[in-house]
């Protein structure tokens, strides 16, 4: 004789997960990440009169690019 098999069942009942959606802003209109647009349209400039022709680090180039944006005016502040 087979030894029969008591059929398990397991609970499956989940917890159900609603998240309340926030009301959304239309996106029109907002301005770049921190509030600044820079446009280098129709510059000349190479990288190397930017930069000039010596390896420099990092945070000097982020200084040498914010110098010439303010000197040519080209961001929106």
């Amino acid at each position: 004789m087979a030894a029969k098999k008591k059929a398990t069942t397991k609970s499956t009942s989940k917890k159900s997960k609603t998240k309340a959606k926030s009301p959304s802003k239309p996106k029109s209109g907002k301005p770049a990440f921190g509030g600044y647009a820079i446009n280098f349209a129709g510059r000349q400039e190479t990288v190397e009169q930017v930069f000039g022709n010596k390896p420099i680090a990092p945070s000097e180039m982020t200084k040498k690019i914010w110098a010439f944006v303010k000197a040519k005016s080209l961001s929106n502040r």
